[in-house]
């Protein structure tokens, strides 16, 4: 069945099918325009003139029984029956004008099993039907596996690759097409990769600024004053938002040099980090035989204190780190009591700049948090994702694997 689906396996299948009709047609309409069977004979001197006519005579058994029309008859069939042979082709009895009556035989070549009706027709249609599925497969299964390479460089290219381009053979429209693909590719992987530059540079020149206005800021006001500590929060929220900008920008670009991989202790990195935000750290049998993983120490880092901030910021109450090691893979979860996510947003959440309904400015946060503990996590081979907890709130679970 899912061979059948394929698209050259259709093609195939309907020429084939196209030659066979065609085939039961021609053999039709030649029947149709054959000549009738003979039914009658005249004998003619060498004036021209009629000297005797006859019937087609019906066929007499050996004991001079009349029998049915001739037919004809296979090579085997014809053998003697009491001294009488068996015959193929009509026989026609002409009564001459002179009294006498003679018998007209007009023998038919014998025929084999291959040509003889219906079964010889039905040869030759299967024999076409062959010759046309030999001679028309590999001409269909190489245009198809254009069209197939074609469909696999744009599933790539839609899964992120944009340096994938298609090879150009022929000048048809398949060619065409992946010309087509190609030049859009090119345009589509310049486009981004300026974007991504342009933006890494930005942020990287607002730094300047914002250092300065931090140092005026300052010298300016007294500490303790209203209006100092709001300026000074949204300094640090733009510093914020730069800095997980200049990362998202370094880890979306494949060639970027992201660290140095080395083998990570989560169990010492996550103690580390429930210690700054007050977290709960359970361990369970992880913190005797320990769990480590191949990566980027400051990423990894930076997705455990992601994922604590996010609970710290929305959830209420005690926030709880567990680490296990099961199987291959280490897993970390990290818990909370908020008000949960929606199971119809645990993907939306991921997405870069996405912010829950509701969530106001005022908690923190540009959206970019957890859009950079996927991608992070992503690089490292491994997965996140949204849970519910039990009792309220929402678990995030990360799967990295184990070294």
């Amino acid at each position: 069945m899912r061979l059948a689906r394929r698209l050259y396996v259709r093609i195939w299948l309907a020429v084939v099918l196209a030659v066979a009709v065609l085939t039961l047609l021609v053999g039709w309409a030649w029947q149709m325009a054959s000549d009738p069977p003979l039914r009658e004979v005249f004998v003619r001197n060498e004036a021209g003139e009629v000297i005797g006519s006859g019937a087609l005579r019906p066929r007499r058994g050996p004991h001079g029984e009349a029998g049915p029309p001739p037919q004809p008859a296979p090579p085997d069939a014809e053998q003697a029956e009491e001294g009488r042979p068996v015959r193929s082709g009509p026989e026609f009895a002409v009564a001459m004008h002179d009294g006498q009556t003679i018998t007209v035989h007009l023998p038919r070549p014998p025929r084999s099993f291959w040509n003889r009706p219906p079964f010889g027709f039905f040869w030759t249609l299967g024999l076409v039907g062959v010759a046309v599925a030999l001679a028309t497969y590999p001409i269909i299964r190489k245009l198809t596996r254009r069209l197939e390479k074609l469909q696999q460089s744009v599933e790539q290219w839609g899964q992120g690759d944009l340096s994938v381009r298609v090879p150009v053979q022929g000048s048809d429209e398949v060619a065409f097409l992946a010309r087509r693909f190609n030049h859009a590719a090119e345009r589509i992987e310049r486009l981004v990769h300026s974007h991504k530059s342009l933006l890494a540079n930005a942020s990287h020149e607002l730094r300047s600024p914002l250092a300065r206005i931090r140092m005026g800021l300052e010298l300016m006001n007294p500490a303790g004053s209203m209006a100092r500590d709001e300026i000074a929060r949204n300094i640090g929220e733009l510093d914020q938002l730069i800095d997980e900008i200049l990362l998202a920008s370094r880890l979306d670009a494949d060639e970027a040099d992201i660290g140095t991989v080395e083998t990570v202790d989560l169990v010492g990195l996550a103690a580390e980090e429930c210690a700054r935000v007050g977290a709960e750290l359970d361990l369970g049998d992880a913190g005797m035989a320990g769990v480590e993983t191949r990566g980027v120490s400051r990423l990894l880092r930076r997705v455990v204190r992601n994922l604590l901030e996010n609970a710290r910021r929305y959830g209420r109450g005690e926030i709880e780190l567990s680490l296990r090691r099961e199987g291959e893979h280490a897993l970390l979860r990290v818990s909370d009591r908020g008000p949960g996510v929606p199971a119809e947003l645990r993907e939306r959440i991921f997405e870069p700049f996405y912010r829950l309904p509701g969530a106001s400015e005022r908690e923190g946060g540009v959206g970019l948090g957890l859009a950079l503990v996927r991608t992070i996590v992503q690089r490292h081979g491994g997965t996140v994702r949204c849970e519910e907890r039990e009792g309220g709130g929402a678990v995030f679970v990360v799967t990295l694997p184990a070294a």
